[in-house]
């Protein structure tokens, strides 16, 4: 059973990656959770925003599964905009915060 759901959406030189969780998980879901391919997915060049709620370590699986990318974001609601975490680009820095359109 999938546990996470998750939408892509793409904005300019921006992907979001929202995600939700179903149920309370526990560390060893992470073996049975299905990202997104990246390549397949259209989003290699351009910065993931990672957005949506659950535990730190999650939040290191998914920046990990899309250091392929251009650039890796974290959305931080309290500042309502994403943080760069990690990047592959002169466009993009470490703790350089970008505007992304969260929606709801």
């Amino acid at each position: 059973m999938e546990c996470l759901k998750y939408k892509i959406t793409k904005q300019g030189e921006v992907a979001l990656f929202n995600f939700e969780l179903d149920e309370a998980i526990e560390p060893e879901d992470l073996k049975k959770i299905k990202l997104p391919d990246p390549v397949a997915e259209k989003v290699t060049d351009k910065a993931v925003v990672i957005s949506g709620r659950g535990p730190i370590w999650l939040y290191g699986f998914i920046i990990h599964h899309f250091h392929p990318c251009m650039a890796v974001a974290v959305f931080d609601p309290r500042l309502g905009k994403a943080v760069i975490v990690e990047s592959h680009s002169k466009k993009y820095t470490i703790g350089e915060t970008i505007n992304i359109n969260i929606g709801g």
